[in-house]
């Protein structure tokens, strides 16, 4: 009997690319692959749409099915109030998930991403195994898990009035309460974001069987051996099992034609680019303020670089309306500006590229270690201050942007860690940094390395509860 896995991404692209990859690594072992999609007409967008097309062509043993566009899909809120609105989304979709699953003679097992961790109650209706693919560091797992416990009940005082004083988490290197998710920084009284998210995050113990993350254990030993320690969590209160399986790499379909930036690169000397990327999505978007200053900095450090550059209200890019007079042919010869999109990981593993600034999404970060290039963290939104944290400090892959946290950051100082990066010998030593731990990155899927044994500890999990399943079913 066939042993399908159903895949169930979440609408963005940081989170359906690493579903994609894990469908991949789920075909190489023979499992059937399919993969249940919100229609992406709730969230239109345009990189979403592009890469959901491009991995459907490309892995045609895979079976796409997309579900039923639910009334009145306008309801989703593309403002402050998205986190709310999109989990009132997955919750209207868990109908149509539930009859899709009821379509199969048999489903394996149901990997939901984090994004959709509601859906999770319909795998436990229909006692199919339940999975949770958490797309962010193992650390942020284990300061998601513990902020709903963060503060003592009833002490009158709210995560933002911490202000930048650090908050202490099991197993986590304090991190400044201004860096935490902007949802948890609202009134507590809130009936929105805050009271929303807080409830989200308690349910994290019991939002599937076991929880997948995009991390090996090399790279976040601390944060790991947290996760499986019962003081994370209250009295009461236990992790479910938490399975490395990073990092999460390779392509889901190369394009008919090679990106024009790969060959500007490939007639780079090594290691002399710098590569600038800020996302997939509108909330990565720099004013056009910052973006002349990012420029200005560019142009003044004179250093080779690629910029992907997309438009502060997500449209397509006018370059010389939104870049200083004169720009684009003042460092033609050793610049190259994109519009809106580049293939990341293609850019990253390029002889000629020897920095990378971003804003430090999770995904990036497997893909800058395993191409061994240093890092410059400017985060912009979500889980990314807390990502700088950790990458800063005990990672030691990055340095961080000064400027960021005022809002704007000018043009010297992007000059200065331009010339860090490139020429200083710190930027040697962060290099060096990044090299142990891209050898740990490749060790970590090794015959007997720790996310090879994990992804065999996944599928094991999964033939023995389904297993216990028949057995249940014939007693």
């Amino acid at each position: 009997m066939e042993k399908t896995m159903v895949l169930y991404p979440g609408l963005a692209v940081s989170h359906f690319v690493p579903m994609m990859r894990l469908a991949s690594a789920l075909v190489e072992r023979g499992y059937p692959v399919s993969v249940a999609l919100i229609d992406p007409a709730a969230i239109p967008d345009a990189a979403f749409s592009a890469v959901v097309a491009t991995s459907a062509a490309s892995m045609p043993s895979v079976r796409f099915h997309t579900l039923p566009l639910v009334e009145d899909p306008s309801r989703l809120n593309h403002g402050a109030q998205f986190i709310v609105s999109y989990f009132d989304l997955v919750r209207r979709y868990n109908d149509h998930l539930h009859d899709f699953l009821l379509s199969f003679t048999r489903v394996h097992a149901v990997v939901v991403d984090s994004m959709s961790a509601l859906a999770v109650v319909v795998t436990k209706r229909l006692g199919i195994p339940g999975y949770l693919l958490f797309t962010s560091s193992a650390a942020s797992l284990a300061a998601f898990a513990q902020l709903p416990y963060a503060l003592a009940e009833g002490s009158g005082t709210s995560l933002k009035e911490l202000g930048d004083t650090p908050v202490e988490l099991f197993g986590l290197p304090p991190i400044p309460a201004s860096h935490l998710l902007g949802e948890v920084l609202e009134d507590p009284e809130s009936d929105t974001y805050y009271k929303w998210t807080m409830a989200g995050l308690s349910t994290i113990p019991d939002c599937g069987d076991v929880i997948l993350v995009n991390t090996f254990e090399a790279l976040e030993a601390r944060a790991v051996a947290a996760l499986g320690d019962p003081q994370c969590l209250p009295a009461g209160r236990v992790m479910p099992p938490v399975y490395c399986l990073g990092p999460f790499l390779g392509g889901i379909g190369e394009a008919t034609e090679p990106h024009n930036c790969l060959a500007w690169l490939d007639v780079q000397p090594d290691r002399s680019v710098v590569f600038l990327c800020f996302g997939s999505t509108g909330t990565a978007n720099h004013s056009e303020e910052q973006l002349r200053e990012i420029a200005a900095g560019l142009e003044n450090s004179g250093h080779r670089f690629v910029w992907v550059v997309r438009a502060p209200r997500g449209d397509d890019p006018d370059l010389d309306a939104l870049l200083p007079d004169g720009f684009l042919d003042r460092t033609g010869g050793r610049g190259l500006v994109v519009k809106q999109w580049a293939p990341q990981a293609e850019v990253l593993r390029h002889r000629a590229t020897g920095a990378f600034v971003k804003h430090r999404g999770w995904n990036s970060l497997p893909e800058g270690v395993t191409a061994g290039v240093p890092m410059l963290c400017w985060p912009l939104h979500s889980e990314q201050k807390m990502n700088k944290v950790h990458m800063v400090g005990e990672m030691g892959v990055a340095v961080e942007m000064v400027g960021w946290q005022q809002g704007l950051v000018q043009a010297g100082k992007v000059e200065r860690k331009v010339r860090l990066f490139m020429k200083s010998e710190e930027g040697g030593k962060l290099r060096a940094r990044v090299a142990a731990h891209k050898e740990a990155a490749v060790a970590a899927w090794d015959d007997g390395g720790s996310s090879r044994a994990a992804f065999a500890r996944f599928l094991s999990d999964v033939d023995g509860r389904q297993a216990l399943s028949r057995t249940g079913e014939g007693a």
